[in-house]
């Protein structure tokens, strides 16, 4: 098996960041097609998706550092197909437990918990070090696929470059987190780089314990919900609830014209906007439009569903 070079360690990180992309759209679909939302389902959910959007910035600023400025692309919601996981290859087979699933996007359903359970299940298997597999579609769960990236940080630790397109735009939130950018060279450098992938399968990605509570210097400490819960527990809250809170219906295709085709245009305009502004942010720009934009999508989604539509994302 060959061993790790820059280029396939930025090519994980890429797909890294595409899956901690493609959570947010996916669930925030879900969210707001809860009607209340003080239910706990939409509460919790609403506490994920701040850490995905957490998630997401961590894993640009390792990416940077190992010399690798992230592109962001529009997902891809499609049957079963959650980008570079493959379910079936975990042991036990989660999918099993876990079904009906569903890539696509709708409302919270069975079949879309299912698929947040899915893609949060704790990787059990953790006596080995994931060997690299050149194709990024193999990794049977989001916890193998980061320590496989663990491993290729491990080998290439000598090429870290601190303080290169580092963004913070949580600290409000992380009152705990001292350290979330990398800010020096080699081996200090990937210690660095380490604790935040630390945050990241801590919070949820990949919790190999199967369920520990989340670090408490790795908690939200401004707006979270259950901050000692990793995804997993969370979303198996809501799976274990007995019934889902009502939500709002629509179509994938509402006609031309319909007030449900305009928002779901309206939103694919602002999606395409929001992911100018990430791939200029993680570039060195400062767009300054990162929050006010984000908040425009979530009005974006809503009204997608108060018109009867599916939101829409391209």
């Amino acid at each position: 098996m060959p061993g790790w070079t820059l280029d396939t360690l930025r090519s994980h990180l890429q797909g890294v960041v595409d899956l901690e992309l493609w959570t947010i759209p996916y669930y925030l679909t879900a969210m707001y097609s809860v009607r209340d939302p003080a239910e706990d389902a939409y509460q919790l959910i609403q506490s994920i998706v701040y850490q995905e959007m957490l998630h997401a910035q961590l894993a640009c600023n390792i990416a940077n550092a190992y010399g690798y400025a992230p592109a962001f692309t529009a997902p891809v919601y499609a049957g079963h197909d959650v980008p570079h996981l493959r379910f079936s290859l975990d042991v036990p087979n989660p999918t099993q437990t876990y079904r009906p699933y569903s890539a696509e996007l709708g409302p919270l359903d069975e079949r879309r918990v299912n698929t947040m359970c899915l893609i949060e299940y704790p990787m059990w298997e953790t006596e080995r070090t994931p060997d690299l597999r050149p194709n990024r579609e193999e990794y049977g769960s989001i916890g193998e696929f980061y320590a496989a990236v663990r491993a290729g940080m491990t080998e290439l630790r000598d090429d870290v470059r601190g303080g290169v397109n580092q963004v913070d735009e949580f600290q409000f939130f992380y009152a705990g987190l001292r350290q979330p950018a990398i800010t020096r060279n080699g081996y200090d450098g990937y210690k660095q780089a380490m604790t935040l992938v630390d945050v990241i399968t801590d919070q949820g990605e990949g919790q190999t314990q199967g369920d520990a509570d989340v670090p408490e210097a790795f908690r939200n400490t401004a707006d979270g919900l259950e901050e000692s819960w990793p995804h997993f527990r969370k979303f198996s809250f809501i799976r274990k609830q007995g019934s889902l809170p009502e939500t709002y219906r629509g179509v994938a295709d509402p006609p031309a014209g319909s007030p449900g085709h305009a928002a779901q245009e309206r939103l694919a305009a602002d999606f395409a906007l929001f992911l100018q502004t990430l791939e200029a942010l993680f570039r060195g720009e400062r767009p300054g439009k990162f929050g006010p934009l984000m908040a425009k999508l979530g009005g974006d989604i809503l009204t997608c569903w108060q018109n009867d539509a599916i939101p829409r994302f391209s």
